[in-house]
């Protein structure tokens, strides 16, 4: 997005991905929930519209691979350690073991605070450059569309021919630049699993939806699909707590199943330890352990990680490794329930890709 906005001549901003100078002044990112790099050339029989687009080029996905985190990095063009947004759940730090759910919010904390990185669509309006983001209007007034879409004008829209219709009428006048959003593919990945009969039709919906873009949008406007995780589906689950000790000494479980972040009701580092221990001694490889200083050691969260993200994180972390997923006991039927996960480490999960056409 950066690099986009570079084109659209946003000085504040670097092309790191050999943009170049915008040919029309349009530019539009179509982000596809859950497209993972690999599908492209899986389903290309599927996605034949996609197929035929360039591959500018595949990229990794800030860490958790997780929407609420991949978009915070892509619209505020930081890592995860700097603009806070660290799972799908975190602690609220100093709240008692209140979690926050990304997605959902809570009013009780101030999306601005949360989330303090101004946005490239605010950067980019403060310089003339029309920012519009096209997605369904549930989303609209969302905490989380105010901690990382500020500055954006929203254009609710539920169905295609909307979608389409307000993607087409924001790009009229350069410079202008659109986020197009659509979970399709993400929701019937988690329902029925990558490859299953649901998920098909997704992708061949977003196909179907690049295919009357193409038609539609002024000529000269660049379309950069991209996505912000991609998805596995996982055949081994294991529920925290049930027939098992990893639940011994944790005070509150937050992250999602593929990546756990886990807050202890003592604070030392030999309890840490002793968490990470029984959790390698009862997973072995199957689960990737950190302490909270050692993610951040490691950069697990991007190079720099403010006091804020900090507090955030889990005292231990817990990285899923295989198709394993580890469910909250409170939540295990519904988390159970999805075939396809997403958030962890691996490079299906992390991979996605940056496809490009010009109209």
């Amino acid at each position: 997005m950066p690099s986009i906005f570079s084109s659209l001549g946003l000085t504040t901003a670097h092309d790191a991905i050999n943009c170049g100078e915008s040919p029309s002044g349009r530019e539009l990112v179509f982000l596809v929930d859950g497209l993972g790099a690999d599908v492209i050339s899986k389903f290309a029989d599927v996605a034949p519209t996609l197929a035929h687009m360039v591959l500018h080029g595949k990229i990794t996905t800030s860490f958790p691979s997780t929407t609420a985190t991949s978009l915070a990095t892509l619209t505020t063009g930081e890592m995860p350690g700097a603009h806070g947004m660290l799972g799908y759940t975190v602690q609220v730090p100093r709240s008692g073991g209140r979690i926050l759910n990304s997605l959902k919010w809570d009013e009780r904390v101030d999306p601005a605070m949360w989330q303090p990185i101004p946005t490239l669509f605010e950067r980019a309006s403060a310089e003339g450059i029309t920012t519009t983001h096209v997605a369904a209007k549930r989303y609209e007034n969302t905490g989380f569309t105010r901690a990382v879409f500020r500055g954006a004008n929203y254009k609710g829209a539920n169905i295609s021919t909307d979608l389409v219709a307000e993607t087409v009428a924001a790009l009229q006048k350069p410079p202008s630049f659109v986020y197009l959003y659509v979970n399709d593919v993400d929701s019937a990945g988690h329902s029925d699993g990558v490859g299953s009969d649901k998920w098909l039709a997704a992708l061949k919906y977003v196909d179907e939806l690049v295919r009357t873009l193409v038609e539609k949008l002024p000529k000269g406007t660049r379309i950069w699909l991209t996505a912000d995780h991609g998805m596995i589906n996982v055949d081994e689950k294991v529920i925290l707590g049930q027939d098992n000790d990893l639940l011994t000494d944790i005070a509150v479980i937050a992250g999602e199943p593929r990546m756990r972040h886990l807050y202890l009701s003592a604070d030392s580092a030999s309890a840490e330890n002793e968490v990470i221990s029984r959790w390698e001694s009862a997973l072995g490889s199957k689960v990737r352990m950190h302490t909270r200083q050692s993610a951040i050691t490691a950069g697990l969260f991007g190079p720099h990680v403010s006091l804020d993200a900090a507090e955030r994180a889990g005292d231990v972390i817990a990285i899923a490794q295989g198709n394993l997923v580890l469910l909250d006991p409170e939540r295990a039927d519904k988390e159970g329930a999805m075939i396809g996960h997403h958030g962890g480490d691996s490079v299906v999960e992390s991979s996605v890709p940056l496809l490009l056409h010009s109209v």
